[in-house]
């Protein structure tokens, strides 16, 4: 414990057993007579704590991004295993093709929404990150039950926009629980594996509930996500241990008040949390996320083009039913299959930004110091070009004279391109502000599910009344929008930082 003042100055930190319990001193340029009480503020015993989770060990740290992975694949795949029932849901409920997209909309709208409640309320001490996973897993478990044997179509729309709502801790703060354990240099390395299964969690959706609907219809389909959730459940309850620093050293503190009966033994976090009123927590809660967008211009280019680039992506995937099905005749397990190609391409991600971590960044950060966040967009500049050759490999390849194979390359093209300039993006935004890194992935979810939901209802209209050329054409047209964008964030990223009016505030 080391003591400081009320206004913050700290002593070095001591070993815990040895502390000496300083007297009571007056502030600097206090007169009035009265002396100010000394808080003696738990810290890590040293360098090494085991407590420390940049100290735990690699296997721990690798269990801990295990199940985060697994976590944040289970409620990405609950997104998906709708959508082989779609068919199934229009006919039981007599609604058209759009009224039974909304099932998928609401639910990515709800996760969406979700992390501008829980991303704040994780970075609270007092709370942590586990706080708010386990709570609301077993709220998203518990609502995937009557999801899956309503009645109406009004309540199936409530329960998935709820499961949605709650299944959103993991797609904020998973992030956020990679860095707690990794050290910065490490952090990228470890996300691309945390983004990957981003990508792949849909995919495995639909496979897994494809030849189920086809099977049992589409509420089997539903119950696999109970089946799939509920163990997975149980597992992070007693396996998850708690990775906030401030969390652990909070309940430290606790347990040494407890022990000594002394109530000036307290977490730097407490000190700090003291001082912040309800509204402070509403205002970094609802407001900061959008202030930091506004007035930064290299943030709201970043919003932007990745809510552009995933609703693309969320708008191409409707085109697979339209294709496979009525082009190539595959029933919908077979269809489900199409989407193993999002894996492979997520593989092929990795190893492209792991050969310029490894090969290029890492020393080059090594020989000359840290290098601007801008660096970490290289990898995006050859995927926003690439990005738009997929699509367009996958629009106009799409005919029975053409095996099934050659738009299927162009989909890992396009995937892996989408993973590069998510990986890159989700790297860079953090390094712009690491105090607001909370807000300023809140405020990217919000944007890219918004935009979401929107192109999940016109997507299957498009591709109708354009043709799958056509709409795929229109897509890949939109996804050149962000190439020259993206060449100047990198090159006048740090520019436009120094004249953000939220920076120089």
């Amino acid at each position: 414990m080391a003591p400081t003042d009320e206004y913050g100055k700290r002593a070095p930190a001591e070993n815990p057993q040895n502390t000496m319990l300083k007297p009571e001193q007056k502030a600097e340029g206090d007169h009035s007579g009265k002396e100010k009480d000394v808080n003696f503020v738990v810290e890590w015993y040293s360098d090494e704590d085991p407590e420390n989770p940049q100290n735990w060990t690699g296997l721990k740290k690798a269990i801990v991004l295990f199940q985060l992975c697994a976590y944040t694949m289970a409620v990405y795949g609950a997104s998906s295993m709708y959508v082989p029932g779609e068919g199934d849901i229009m006919r039981e409920f007599h609604v058209g093709a759009t009224p039974a997209a909304l099932g998928l909309a609401v639910y990515v709208a709800g996760y969406g929404i979700g992390p501008l409640v829980f991303a704040p309320l994780s970075e609270i001490a007092s709370v942590g990150r586990n706080w708010v996973y386990i709570p609301t897993f077993v709220l998203f478990v518990i609502l995937s039950i009557p999801t899956a044997t309503v009645k109406n179509f009004a309540g199936l729309l409530v329960l998935r926009f709820l499961t949605g709502f709650f299944g959103s801790p993991c797609l904020a703060n998973g992030g956020a629980s990679v860095g707690d354990i990794y050290p910065a240099l490490q952090i990228p390395i470890y996300l691309s594996c945390w983004t990957a299964v981003w990508f792949w969690g849909p995919a495995i959706g639909l496979v897994v509930a494809g030849f189920a609907v086809q099977a049992k219809g589409w509420r089997w389909g539903l119950w696999e996500i109970v089946w799939l959730t509920a163990p997975l459940f149980l597992l992070l309850s007693f396996a998850l241990p708690e990775t906030s620093a401030d969390n652990i050293l909070h309940r430290r503190a606790a347990r040494l008040r407890k022990i000594t009966g002394r109530k000036d033994i307290l977490a730097a976090s407490e000190i700090a949390q003291a001082q912040l009123t309800t509204g402070d927590v509403v205002w970094d809660a609802l407001i900061k996320p959008m202030e930091i967008m506004i007035k930064d211009p290299a943030v709201l280019f970043t919003n932007i083009y990745t809510s552009l680039t995933y609703g693309i992506y969320y708008s191409f995937f409707e085109a697979f039913p339209l294709v496979y099905p009525q082009v190539y005749g595959f029933n919908i397990g077979e269809t489900g299959l199409c989407f193993l190609t999002i894996g492979i391409a997520c593989l092929i991600g990795i190893s492209i930004f792991y050969t310029y971590q490894f090969c290029y960044l890492l020393p080059e950060i090594r020989k000359n110091g840290p290098r601007a966040p801008e660096h970490r967009l290289v990898p995006a500049l050859f995927a926003v070009i690439t990005l738009s050759a997929g699509y367009f490999m996958f629009g106009w390849t799409v005919r029975s004279d053409i095996h099934w194979i050659v738009n299927l390359i162009g989909v890992v093209i396009l995937v892996t391109s989408n993973f590069l300039i998510f990986q890159s993006v989700f790297v860079y935004l953090p390094m712009s502000y690491p105090k607001y890194a909370a807000s300023l992935f809140a405020a990217n979810d919000l944007c890219r599910s918004a935009f979401a939901v929107a192109c999940i209802l016109f997507a299957r209209p498009m591709f109708e009344n354009l043709g799958i050329g056509g709409g795929v054409s229109l897509l890949a047209g939109l996804s050149c929008l962000g190439i020259a964008g993206m060449f100047a964030l990198w090159k006048y990223g740090a520019w436009l930082r120094s004249k953000s009016s939220f920076a120089n505030s």
